[in-house]
């Protein structure tokens, strides 16, 4: 008996001091315990990963939960699916193509219509390293999707938030940004070499300068906006990555990146932090790597490229200030 004992805990000690570092490595649960009884969160790109994780944390803390989802059926199930492990009645699915801007200004219109108040937005939806493409407007997919569709959005519930001050806007970000480059002669990638990973990380830079922007555009109306890396998380996000599509990356290297990457439930938890944390009241234009503040790339603190993405955003969706 006693020759099992030293490699049972040895065993023991190198599975507990994994779980450790796992829990390092990806940042752990929100530490807040706020609940949002009587609040009402928008969150875009709901009904899977990321998404759908933050509608069921924000349900199971009591708030009233509007998913927008370009999947209705998806969305749908992923609503009961909630409302039957929260056993809040309050979670809603609604229709929202971030890849359309007709369909932005519905989603838009039917919350500002319908809903008493919006008190947080969550811009959760994104598309990552997808082939090239182009939205219904003719925007180079990731743009249209990561950048312009949530500009468009969050412009047009911004006086639903101001109403109901104080009130937040999260921006989901990455750490992608840290080499992105706006090319405003070529924002939609109608004169170069398509790349899709520097198309992503445009949209993900841009994500991280609006946030700036918008924080400077609602200083005093209570109304606060950040942005967040929410780490490296298995969602149908990296679906064209090509990530373990060989021998040696899924035998070899899956047990590292087993290490690094964290569940849905986990990926939720920074932006749970930035909606409900007692202590991110009047923080704005931040930014934040899962729930430690950090400064975001030289690229992204450059207020002169800020502003003018703004402008330029503006006119590409029909914006008028």
């Amino acid at each position: 008996m006693k020759k099992y004992i030293l490699p049972v805990s040895v065993f023991g000690t190198v599975a507990g001091c994994a779980v450790l570092l796992k829990n390092h490595v990806t940042g752990g649960r929100c530490p807040s315990k706020a609940t949002i009884t009587g609040k009402t969160v928008v969150i875009t790109g709901a009904n899977t990963g990321i998404g759908k994780a933050t509608a069921q944390e924000l349900a199971k803390r009591g708030g009233r939960v509007i998913m927008g989802c370009r999947d209705m059926e998806k969305c749908e199930a992923a609503a009961k699916d909630i409302r039957g492990k929260t056993l809040n009645p309050h979670v809603y699915a609604h229709h929202l193509d971030l890849a359309s801007m007709r369909s932005v200004r519905e989603f838009a219109e039917k919350i500002n219509r319908e809903e008493n108040r919006v008190d947080v937005l969550i811009n959760n939806a994104g598309v990552m390293r997808c082939p090239a493409g182009k939205t219904e407007d003719g925007f180079d997919m990731q743009l249209g999707v990561n950048h312009l569709g949530h500009f468009l959005l969050t412009n047009l519930l911004l006086d639903k938030l101001k109403e109901c001050a104080p009130s937040r806007v999260i921006n989901l970000a990455s750490l992608a940004h840290i080499v992105g480059k706006i090319d405003f002669e070529d924002l939609n990638w109608e004169k170069k070499k398509f790349n899709t990973k520097e198309a992503y990380c445009q949209s993900k830079l841009a994500n991280v300068l609006f946030t700036r922007e918008l924080a400077k555009r609602l200083e005093g109306t209570g109304v606060t906006v950040n942005a967040v890396h929410p780490g490296v998380v298995a969602t149908e996000l990296g679906r064209h990555t090509g990530l373990h599509q060989s021998q040696f990356s899924s035998s070899v290297l899956s047990p590292f990146f087993s290490m690094l990457v964290k569940s849905p439930e986990l990926g939720a938890q920074p932006s749970v932090y930035l909606a409900v944390a007692k202590e991110m009241e009047g923080v704005t234009g931040r930014y934040y790597d899962v729930m430690t503040e950090k400064e975001p790339a030289p690229l992204a603190l450059d207020d002169e490229t800020a502003r003018r993405l703004w402008e330029v955003s503006s006119k590409l969706v029909g914006l008028q200030e």
